[in-house]
């Protein structure tokens, strides 16, 4: 999370995901929208942007996060870099990126989809996950989470079910139990 502050305890978003697809600025062999992708954000969505890997240039910067705020999005979770991290905090505009650049899209990148399954790599266990159009996307400052809508119930339950466990360790050491056992006895 860089905006609305770095790792900010109180941020979240929490929405369905509006997905855009990033290619090279090169490739005529992609689709060429007709529209801007800003200005087909749908109200309340979380913007998922998928920039090609290893650029050093941003795919998103002030003016996508003025447009999208003023699309109705609660945040954007950037597979890539971005630029201009005062106007997106200025706005409060909640971001999560894998890094910061200085540099612009422009001659580096280009939107070539939208709506589609696009794909996240996990750079440190070599994971994927597909973030499909509408999958529930959670972010805040421990990270962010994909839900597809099928899996929603299950989520909330087993959260719940987490959470409840969690609140019930917590009391035991704080009246002096020991962990080992609490988490032994409690987490079957």
């Amino acid at each position: 999370m860089y905006s609305p502050g770095l790792m900010s305890p109180t941020a979240k978003i929490f929405g369905p995901a509006y997905t855009v697809k990033m290619v090279h600025a090169a490739d005529k062999a992609s689709p060429t929208l007709e529209v801007h992708f800003a200005d087909a954000i749908p109200q309340d969505s979380v913007v998922f942007v998928s920039q090609p890997k290893g650029l050093i240039s941003a795919c998103w910067g002030g003016l996508m996060s003025t447009r999208a705020q003023n699309r109705g999005a609660v945040g954007v979770v950037i597979d890539g870099k971005f630029r201009d991290i005062h106007e997106h905090r200025e706005l409060g505009m909640n971001i999560f990126a894998r890094g910061i650049s200085v540099l612009g899209s422009n001659t580096f990148t280009r939107s070539s989809e939208l709506n589609i399954p696009v794909t996240y790599e996990n750079i440190e266990n070599g994971g994927q996950v597909v973030i499909n159009p509408g999958d529930y996307i959670l972010g805040d400052a421990d990270g962010v989470v994909v839900v597809p809508p099928d899996n929603a119930e299950e989520c909330v339950r087993l959260c719940q079910e987490r959470y409840e466990i969690d609140e019930e360790t917590r009391r035991c050491l704080e009246r002096g139990d020991e962990i080992g056992s609490t988490i032994k006895r409690l987490r079957k």
